[in-house]
This record gives C-alpha cells, sequence and structure tokens, in this order.
C-alpha cells in the first residue's frame, strides 16, 4: 500500500486516495470532498482488490487508461440487473426500470428445476427496486438469475410481448460491467436485460407465479417497540467476531426490518438508537429515510440521553 493508492474504508463507504503514511502504520486518505480521514492500514483495502483475484492485477481508477467496458445497449427496454457495491465485499441487487413502460416482473434464482424466488412485484417506470444482497467472494458459487417482465398496457397500446432473460455470472466478464446505473446515479456493476427471441405464455407464467407466491392469508402485523436500540452488542451474541461490515449488515437489516413492520402495523414513529461512533451508520439510516416516500421526516433526537445518538422517524 503506497502513497497515490485508492482505497476504500472497511467501517465505511468513503473512497479516497493516500496521502500519508506515517511509520506506525497509520494513514490519511483524501476523500471526494478533500477532507482527510485518519486510520490504520489494517481499516482499508484497495479498490478492486477482488478483481486481482481474477486478473491478476488491480485497476487503478485514478490511471487515465481506466474505462469500463461497455455494456451491451438494450433494445428498448431500459430493463437492468445492478450490483452496487456496499463496501468491499457486500453487494446489493437492484432491478431497475429507465423506460416508460411499467412491468409486472418476477426475480428469481435458478437451481436446476427448483427456483428461489427473490421479488415479484409492479415495476414502476422510473423506478430502482433492490430485491436482494450478495456477497463478492461467493461469486463462483452464485446460482443464475431468472428475471421475467409481463408489459402492463393499455388495449389501445401496440402489444410489448412478455420476454425472460436468464444470467449466469462469470467473474472474468462481471467486472468490465462497471458502468454508472440510471436512477441509482451511483457506480455499479451493470446488466442490460435486453428483449430476446424467447416470449413467454403469460397464461403459464400467471399459473406458474400463484404457485410460487400464493396469496398469504391476512395476518396482523406486531408492532415492534417504539425505541430500536440498534448497537450490535444487543443484536448478536458474540460481536467481537464480526467484521466492520457484517456488524453494518446486521444493524441495517434490523433497521429495515423494525422500519417496515412499524410502516405496516401503523405506527405514527419510532426511534432508532444508533450511537455516535464514527456516524457511518447513522449517515447511512439517514441516506435511506432520505429515498422513502412514506416517511414523514426524521431527526436527531434524544440529545439528553444519547447525544444526538438516536433519529426519530416520523411516518406518513
Amino acid at each position: 500500500m503506497n502513497i497515490g493508492d485508492r482505497v476504500r474504508l472497511l467501517h465505511g463507504k468513503e473512497e479516497g486516495v493516500i496521502r500519508r503514511i506515517s511509520s506506525s502504520g497509520k494513514i490519511e486518505v483524501e476523500i471526494e470532498d478533500g477532507f482527510l480521514i485518519p486510520a490504520l492500514k489494517s481499516e482499508v483495502v484497495l479498490i478492486a482488490a477482488t478483481e486481482k483475484n481474477y486478473f491478476g492485477e488491480v485497476a487503478n481508477p485514478d490511471q487515465d487508461s481506466f474505462t469500463p467496458a461497455p455494456i451491451s445497449a438494450p433494445k428498448d427496454q431500459g430493463l437492468y440487473l445492478a450490483f452496487l457495491p456496499l463496501n468491499d465485499q457486500n453487494l446489493s441487487l437492484y432491478l431497475i426500470n429507465d423506460s416508460k413502460q411499467t412491468y409486472l416482473s418476477h426475480a428469481s434464482e435458478v437451481y436446476g428445476d427448483n427456483h428461489r424466488t427473490l421479488y415479484t412485484g409492479t415495476l414502476n417506470s422510473g423506478e430502482a427496486k433492490k430485491i436482494d444482497e450478495r456477497l463478492l467472494k461467493e461469486m463462483d458459487e452464485w446460482p443464475a438469475f431468472l428475471l421475467r417482465f409481463i408489459p402492463i398496457q393499455n388495449q389501445l397500446e401496440k402489444a410489448i410481448p412478455a420476454f425472460e432473460r436468464q444470467l449466469k455470472m462469470k467473474p472474468t466478464q462481471f467486472f468490465k460491467h462497471l458502468s454508472k446505473a440510471p436512477l441509482l446515479d451511483k457506480t455499479v456493476y451493470l446488466f442490460a436485460l435486453e428483449q430476446t427471441t424467447k416470449e413467454l405464455d403469460i397464461r403459464s407464467l400467471n399459473s406458474e407465479l400463484s404457485q410460487i407466491n400464493p396469496s398469504p392469508a391476512p395476518s396482523s402485523v406486531q408492532k415492534p417497540s417504539r425505541s430500536i436500540d440498534l448497537h450490535i452488542e444487543e443484536l448478536h451474541p458474540q460481536p467481537e467476531k464480526l467484521s466492520n461490515s457484517e456488524k453494518m449488515r446486521i444493524q441495517l437489516e434490523v433497521f429495515e426490518a423494525k422500519l417496515n413492520q412499524a410502516i405496516a402495523s401503523g405506527m405514527d414513529e419510532i426511534t432508532f438508537i444508533h450511537g455516535l461512533g464514527n456516524g457511518v451508520l447513522r449517515k447511512e439510516i439517514h441516506k435511506r429515510l432520505s429515498q422513502l416516500g412514506n416517511i414523514k421526516y426524521f431527526q436527531d433526537t434524544q440529545k439528553d440521553q444519547w447525544g444526538y445518538g438516536a433519529t426519530l422517524v416520523r411516518i406518513s
């Protein structure tokens, strides 16, 4: 690791360039807005370290020669499967609809003759929908993804056929799909879901989907506590054995699950206690809340008790 190397911080999502290395092993990383962040060498990783496992060298985005390989252009669909890096190990999967057409969508994993559904629902025009998460180091073991799309149209519009696309990720090709995602406006590994020659029998597909996702019996959603403690010690029996990225993943999973329960059960507010720390968890929670349409507002709260280590969420 040398001055000028581009790195990512393990305890957060910040990326930057190493500007100083001390004899004690401490470094200073200049991030995008010009701030210098102190860190230990053990707390950062070189960008594209995983790519090195497959290509034998680390790509440096600061070099003029760095140009992401172009992705295949979609044939008027504007539909994409995107893998958004959260850190050096974790990826979030998104379905993106950058077209003017709304689709009924079904995403699943393929295990031989069996499928595991990741998402079924309406993918509106101009919508990006998170459907799952993955570990980058387990890519060789990922099953194939099967994506199916049925356009929602009125009778006066020219008919668009339903279609499907199956993708099996190969590491040597995956890293060549680095691109900026529409709607997300972030750098992701982006795969265009082009119209294929195979069209779907909509009646057969509807029958199959009804078997995969039978209508659930009505059930009441249990209200969560009005105050949720996200300190990792409250969420995991052996937090000392977890990496920073694993801790963050668990905390955000609990945050999203409790927030969804609060919304579904009709609560008007809920408080998440995240502590101060380095501020990364608070920043990520606020970022996710800002992207939701059914949140009236959110704010730092309980200053006397938590010193701005908690966030109050008002639900619309």
